[in-house]
């Protein structure tokens, strides 16, 4: 086959394809070039998340007719005044988005200067269809309708409206995030979904575009080495979310997608957040042009380094210095229970619930009076609990520095091979003497296995109990993680999580698996729309089970740090001897471990 020159028309639409992706792709080369002209208000319409309609108006510099005409031609752009394309400063310079998107879309470009008349330029997939004067304030306007109509292999490739708006959205915070000097709006099928102010701080503008939570619970980065300064904000390692989607990168102003940055910021906080936990960061590198190269992405989402270690090494010790700074600060969520014991009554004082999923009234009765140790815990008679205070389902008296009274005869060693529970330690581990050995048990990691597989054995039988909540709970998330739990909601309903949507950012929880009890529901939700968001929305969730249930039973698990009776520790220990795969806890750490005779004696120079 001999070799020929493609068609201008063919040419547009392959470089369309490393430009436009889907509708978020257009949108970031628009508001890019609307940054780019010095706009201080960026104005943004979505029909359909973007396939339906783009449109883009800001107040910047504006163009002349002539420049109109040939920023819709391939290879011409404002952004590189010379031949130094490794010092471009702006965010976009290819030259290829407006014509790569008329190429594969209706776009209408209309443009003012000041003191000029406005002219506007239609392009229909490649083809100039009409121009003419327009009447439009000093500015920019750019409009995008029916993207890849007219090249069905690349739209029935899209995803659905709803995902392919979450992209959008994602794109219109990132950019807005990196520039809190220009106002943001988004509009979205007729409905305002986002607006910032222009002049707000950078923790204000990063707060409002990802959790408002963050201005309490994170802390500021600031430092500079060798030329390259750090700074943004990072939030409290107890302040972290189940996906990395909440770090938010940019390199001299651009939004980017590093490994190396990514790496970075993990290697920062990995003694302090689990393995499947991440940390919520917005970090600003400046880096002088000659040490970063971006050009090595078509969608500029990446970028490589000179000195990839000096980056590396800045980051790590911004984070680490900005964590130890934190000292002993931790997550400040107001606990709905404590706020309500301000409104209290009293009642009679709560005993020792026997078992750890123990919830019935028995567990609440008041405790016999006799001459057995009594008032050993000097507590009084009568304590105080919310008129609508949720009982808890284990009430302990404060640990004393002696063991408990054996009111029957302890359980035999020989027949348990977890042995029988001799005590705790650090309120965290469950001390426990086998017939040849010492055990120690981690009662997290431990009950949260046997909850999952409680769970797995319900859903097998045909679903999850669900525990209706006496007054439904209210979950704030962003719109995209609302829906994709509206999406789920019958789905989750087998799993015994009863959600309904609750306005446009807002989920009411009225019901949740029994198996889990009182939990924390907004953390439970919260995770578990971020699991949603991290595996294909084709697959159902009775296919991502373990994922799903997991993350539930990790939040109805005892925590570490909880005060366990005796009867408590020996009811875990029971079963997990009839519990399979209770060796090992959801993460794939162990649930025990085992010092046996031998092992004691040789620590003690005896062998």
């Amino acid at each position: 086959m001999s070799i020929r020159r493609l068609p201008e028309h063919l040419v547009n639409r392959i470089a369309a394809g490393e430009v436009v992706e889907r509708p978020a792709s257009a949108l970031k080369e628009l508001v890019e070039n609307a940054i780019d002209a010095d706009a201080s208000r960026i104005s943004i319409r979505l029909a359909a998340g973007g396939t339906d309609l783009i449109e883009v108006t800001d107040d910047g510099c504006g163009m002349t007719p002539a420049d109109m005409a040939l920023a819709l031609e391939r290879h011409a752009t404002s952004k590189l005044p010379d031949e130094a394309i490794e010092a471009v400063a702006t965010l976009g310079f290819r030259g290829e988005a407006l014509p790569s998107i008329a190429s594969v879309a209706r776009l209408s470009l209309e443009s003012r200067m000041r003191g000029a008349e406005g002219w506007s330029r239609i392009v229909d997939n490649g083809i100039v269809t009409g121009e003419g004067p327009a009447a439009i304030p000093p500015g920019t306007r750019v409009r995008v309708e029916a993207l890849f109509e007219r090249v069905p292999a690349r739209r029935k490739f899209l995803r659905s409206a709803r995902s392919e708006y979450a992209a959008s959205l994602d794109v219109v915070k990132r950019l807005a995030m990196a520039r809190p000097d220009i106002a943001f709006s988004l509009e979205h099928d007729g409905r305002r979904v986002l607006t910032v102010a222009a002049g707000e701080t950078l923790p204000d503008r990063v707060a409002a575009l990802t959790d408002r939570g963050l201005i309490e619970n994170g802390i500021g980065v600031d430092l500079e080495r060798e030329g390259v300064a750090l700074g943004g904000i990072a939030g409290l390692p107890t302040f972290n979310r189940g996906i990395a989607d909440h770090q938010y990168l940019f390199v001299n102003g651009r939004p980017v997608k590093d490994r190396l940055l990514t790496g970075a910021v993990r290697g920062a906080y990995a003694e302090l957040l689990a393995r499947d936990r991440h940390a919520v960061v917005a970090l600003f590198l400046q880096v002088p042009g000659d040490l970063v190269d971006v050009n090595v992405h078509p969608a500029k989402t990446e970028v490589r380094f000179r000195d990839p270690a000096l980056v590396r090494g800045l980051i790590v010790s911004g984070l680490r210095r900005a964590l130890d700074e934190a000292g002993h600060r931790s997550v400040q969520r107001p606990d709905a229970a404590a706020l309500e014991l301000w409104k209290s009554e009293p009642t009679a004082q709560a005993s020792a619930s026997p078992h750890l999923w123990d919830s019935s009234p028995q567990a609440f009765s008041p405790q016999p009076t006799g001459n057995v140790d009594a008032g050993r815990y000097d507590t009084p008679s009568v304590v105080h609990h919310a008129v609508f205070d949720r009982r808890p389902t284990f009430a302990a008296p404060p640990p004393q520095a002696r063991a408990e009274p054996a009111y029957q005869p302890p359980p035999e060693t020989e027949r348990y091979p977890l042995g029988v529970a001799r005590g705790q330690v650090a309120r965290t581990y469950i001390v426990a003497e086998a017939e040849d050995g010492l055990v120690l048990v981690d009662q997290h990691a431990a009950h949260e296995r046997l909850v999952l597989e409680r769970m797995r054995k319900a859903m097998s039988g045909g679903g999850v109990a669900s525990q209706a909540l006496l007054l439904a709970e209210v979950v704030e998330l962003d719109e995209p993680a609302c829906d994709r739990l509206e999406a789920r909601a019958a789905e989750l309903a087998e799993f015994g999580l009863d959600l309904d949507r609750f306005g446009p950012r807002a989920m009411l929880v009225r019901g949740v698996p029994a198996l889990l009890g009182q939990g924390d529901v907004v953390g439970l939700v919260t995770d578990i729309a971020d699991e949603l968001a991290a595996f294909d929305e084709a697959l159902s969730l009775k296919e991502r089970l373990d994922h799903v249930a997991a993350t539930m039973a990790c939040h109805g698990s005892v925590r570490a740090g909880r005060t366990l009776s005796v009867a408590e520790m020996n009811a875990l220990l029971r079963e997990m001897e009839v519990t399979p795969h209770s060796g090992q806890c959801n993460h794939g750490r162990p649930t025990w471990i085992k010092l046996a005779h031998g092992d004691i004696e040789k620590l003690f120079g005896r062998k």
